[in-house]
């Protein structure tokens, strides 16, 4: 069995949760939701980020904007919407339960 594939599923299932929370709190582009997941440690490329966020969108969780850049052309702005918001929460007290049950087992 190969560790790395193991782990890898492990990230891919807290994906929404992380990049969802990423989001909670203000408004980001694409750029900035991966380099705040790379500065927690979960190492995601965007191949797996933007069909993730299209998903995430089309499930109505996610909205999006198009705002000028100085640096560049404009860029993708990524707003959670109020069912995103419900949906984070049931995601919250889900990852609260399975972390508390993890726990408990590996003592």
């Amino acid at each position: 069995m190969n560790i790395e594939n193991t782990k890898a599923q492990m990230r891919k299932g807290i994906l929404e949760l992380c990049i969802l929370s990423t989001i909670d709190k203000k408004p980001k582009y694409s750029s900035e939701i991966l380099n705040r997941l790379k500065e927690s440690k979960l190492l995601v490329v965007e191949g797996t980020l933007y069909p993730l966020l299209t998903r995430l969108k089309n499930a109505d969780l996610l909205e999006y904007r198009w705002e000028e850049s100085n640096a560049g052309p404009p860029r993708k702005y990524f707003t959670i919407t109020k069912e995103g918001k419900a949906f984070l929460k049931e995601l919250n007290n889900s990852w609260g339960d399975l972390s508390n049950a993890v726990t408990t087992l590996i003592k």
